[in-house]
């Protein structure tokens, strides 16, 4: 059939590129398919059908759903094959190169599932503001690159919109700074508010109830607003923030070159008031700057700012890890040892672009500085003060003094403890450790022991406890030696011979005298 349709379509004056994207095959097998007759056509294809495939045993199965499941890529397919034959080695080119090759015989088209969106109806005036963030990177005047990030605010009703920027990513406290200039700026705010689930203001969604970081829920309580929140991969209820989101990266922040966040922020003023909201919107055929007027009648009041939201701290919250370190830009920041708790893990930190530019880490907002570091501009590395690492040598040292005082002469102990630390850095806890044992045991011979190893230059822990016990086995010996009845020793040839009493064997023999 692939055959005959080729040459239909081209004894019909079409194009091999238009018989190509007619029949979805490519260029070289309509080519291939042109120089056969129809019995070479039937000959090359039972020849691939003789020479075999790693595929062929599974072909019926692989046409099958290719059948019932038009849409299906080779990838799925390949899910599929190994699903039900788990013992299959097959690479993703070779499903996909058989697949492909399916399809053309088979005249199997690959459809595509295009999803049905439904028109939103246009909201009332008043009733939601759309809020969303983005970044950017520009060009600075010193022929470097930035990295800026924005949040944007777009009435859903007028399409009248708001934005403001930083140099900086931003933080719940930044959202709600941001929150009360937008509110002053249109004069109010509307009844409901659409956020996409951002980690600023929401921690989950547990099946619609919605979960708020502690700081962005008093913020809802104390400005009675609706939240509403989008779902995932669900742009229709936020569609509007989205394209507003494209339109100041596209126009307003396309090619531009950044000076300072201050002058950034006033040309972005500017714009929305010569351009952003002055244009006539696509869909509403309005312009934003005229229709708003009359929405903001519809807003509802708002109070001044509120005093914790209005002042802009120039700190980024990050958590602690567990070994007492933060990350920024790609590199690890050490904090004191005892920062981290598992129940408040956070901290804030603060950046001082002055060079050298500093990091500076506080445990709270506006607490001392617990920590501060010269930025590396080298990635995945550890920065660490050496005042934030666990003071080992304070342990070995207190060990070492546990040690001391159960020898009579203490300066000579100490002298060889110390030789021994430095001679084994890395098993000096297990040294004085082995040491310790020695003297629980045996502490009637560790003064002789100390004195042979000082004098045998034997600066080792299992040395010391070595000459412990032979000393105690030593003593011992003697003493059995020293506790024969002996009543006299004969010299024989220079050996000495003990003689030993009668009395002695009749009571190892159990006689009398």
């Amino acid at each position: 059939m692939l055959y005959l349709n080729i040459h239909q379509l081209h004894d019909r004056k079409f194009k091999i590129t238009q018989i190509a994207r007619e029949l979805k095959v490519s260029r070289p097998t309509i080519y291939k398919y042109l120089n056969m007759t129809f019995e070479e056509s039937k000959e090359y294809l039972e020849e691939l059908q003789g020479k075999g495939k790693k595929l062929d045993p599974y072909r019926d199965w692989i046409i099958a759903w290719l059948e019932e499941y038009p849409h299906l890529s080779a990838a799925q397919i390949r899910d599929w094959l190994l699903e039900r034959y788990p013992d299959l080695v097959v690479g993703e080119s070779t499903v996909r190169a058989y697949v492909k090759e399916l399809r053309e015989i088979y005249q199997i088209e690959k459809k595509v599932m295009v999803r049905q969106y439904e028109a939103i109806p246009e909201q009332p005036m008043g009733k939601q503001l759309q809020v969303d963030w983005g970044e950017t990177k520009q060009k600075t005047t010193e022929k470097k690159e930035i990295k800026l990030y924005f949040i944007a605010f777009v009435l859903a009703h007028s399409r009248y919109k708001y934005m403001e920027w930083q140099d900086r990513p931003f933080t719940t406290r930044d959202a709600i700074r941001c929150h009360e200039n937008a509110f002053q700026f249109y004069g109010g705010y509307t009844e409901e508010i659409v956020y996409d689930q951002d980690h600023l203001i929401t921690v989950s969604e547990n099946a619609g109830q919605l979960i708020l970081t502690t700081e962005f829920q008093s913020y809802v309580i104390e400005r009675k607003f609706k939240v509403h929140l989008c779902r995932k991969a669900d742009p229709e209820s936020k569609g509007m923030i989205e394209n507003v989101v494209k339109y100041i990266k596209g126009n307003f922040a396309d090619s531009r070159v950044f000076s300072n966040i201050e002058d950034w922020n006033k040309r972005a003023l500017q714009w929305l008031q010569r351009t952003g909201n002055q244009n006539v919107h696509q869909t509403t055929k309005k312009r934003p700057a005229e229709v708003f007027p009359v929405e903001k009648q519809h807003l509802q009041q708002v109070s001044s700012l509120l005093s914790y939201e209005s002042t802009n701290v120039q700190s980024i919250t990050r958590n602690v890890s567990k070994d007492n370190t933060i990350r920024y830009k790609s590199n690890r920041y050490s904090v004191p040892l005892g920062t981290y708790i598992a129940s408040d893990n956070q901290v804030f930190i603060e950046v001082k672009l002055s060079e050298p530019q500093t990091l500076l880490i506080r445990k709270q907002l506006d607490g001392d500085v617990i920590a501060e570091h010269r930025i590396s501009i080298e990635k995945g590395k550890l920065i660490q003060n050496r005042n934030h690492t666990r003071d080992r040598s304070k342990g070995i040292e207190e060990a070492k003094q546990r040690l001391i005082p159960h020898f009579k002469n203490q300066e000579r102990a100490a002298s060889y403890l110390h030789e021994i630390c430095l001679r084994y850095p890395r098993y000096r806890r297990d040294q004085l450790a082995i040491i310790q044992d020695a003297i629980q045991k045996e502490p009637k011979w560790i003064e002789a022991a100390l004195f042979k190893c000082i004098q045998d230059r034997l600066y080792n822990a299992n040395d010391f406890r070595d000459v412990v016990h032979h000393l105690k086995s030593s003593s011992i010996e003697s003493t059995a030696k020293s506790n024969r009845p002996v009543l006299e020793q004969v010299s024989k040839g220079g050996i000495l011979v003990t003689t030993r009493s009668l009395e002695t064997y009749t009571s190892i023999l159990g006689g009398t005298q």
